[in-house]
């Protein structure tokens, strides 16, 4: 997010400079090494109209300034008044107002391939972290007769405890990206995601339908708003979720494509975020008081039915 945004900024005439750690570099933009010994205001260059924070940060009063939050975070976080989160309901879910959705780069992603045969369905995500829920998407596959490309996870993992998966319907790719990754999305009948928490954006979603993939996943978070009609079922129903992909081929999968390109891709983002620059540097405050999250759920695992 923070290189696209930076290139399409500067596509559309604006100057970037990124304060990072040292060894990064960028052929589009100003890049200077931070020093952790030394107070961030201290290190903005003095010709810098606006600072974008793309992590929480403590009171930035320098200079005007929004922060996005792209995480949950607990009950204890209260962040600053000009915070912007990456979904209507992650803001929602912060007693906030300002939002920006996130996106991808299609330079980087190629074109679908809405002729070729797909085969099997995918799971993209840290498949380590049982809040994604890669069980479910794998009892899903199986109990429909599908295969699954696990993009993301090990058929052994020792890191989260002993965790071994026999079947051998399931395909595990581990940690993949570039065109490697963008392989089997393009051979992909569709994105299976049954997610056990609110998932703030899902950057898994728009990849997958941006290659022509519906997604079958659980209405937590994001997910109604970005998997609407004709993009996908959601469900909290293993069971109802196999009933739906049995018919993941009667989608329109250029209709998905085109869907992620009206609305995700980094350059309506980057008109978002200049309108977010344009009301703080007028003075505006982003919310009307300083988010923090509303309600605590009682179980870290949201519902979830086999």
């Amino acid at each position: 997010m923070i290189w696209w945004l930076g290139k399409e900024l500067v596509a559309l005439g604006h100057r970037v400079t990124y304060l990072v750690d040292s060894g990064s570099e960028c052929h589009f933009a100003r890049v200077i090494f931070r020093n952790n010994s030394l107070p961030v205001e201290d290190q903005i260059p003095e010709d810098i109209d606006v600072v974008h924070f793309l992590h929480p940060a403590p009171d930035f009063v320098k200079l005007p300034n929004i922060q996005t939050i792209q995480g949950n975070y607990g009950k204890e976080a209260i962040f600053s008044i000009n915070s912007v989160f990456v979904s209507q309901n992650h803001a929602q879910r912060h007693n906030a107002e300002a939002f920006v959705y996130n996106c991808l780069d299609p330079e980087e992603f190629g074109k679908p391939d809405f002729t070729g045969k797909r085969d099997s369905f995918h799971f993209l995500g840290k498949a380590a972290w049982r809040l994604k829920n890669v069980k479910g998407a794998i009892d899903v596959a199986t109990k429909a007769g599908e295969k699954l490309e696990v993009l993301g996870g090990t058929r052994l993992n020792l890191k989260m405890g002993f965790r071994f998966t026999p079947n051998l319907n399931v395909r595990f790719r581990g940690m993949i990206g570039g065109e490697k990754k963008n392989s089997y999305l393009r051979k992909s009948k569709g994105l299976i995601f049954p997610v056990r928490w609110h998932e703030p954006f899902g950057i898994a979603l728009i990849e997958s339908l941006y290659f022509g993939c519906p997604v079958f996943g659980t209405p937590y978070g994001s997910l109604p708003e970005i998997v609407t009609d004709g993009m996908g079922v959601l469900s909290n129903s293993a069971g109802e979720l196999v009933e739906a992909i049995k018919h993941a081929d009667g989608y329109d999968r250029r209709a998905c494509y085109e869907y992620v390109c009206d609305r995700f891709l980094a350059g309506s983002m980057t008109k978002s975020y200049l309108d977010m620059y344009e009301r703080v540097l007028n003075g505006e405050q982003l919310n009307t008081e300083k988010p923090r999250l509303l309600v605590v759920e009682e179980d870290k695992f949201l519902p979830w039915v086999n």
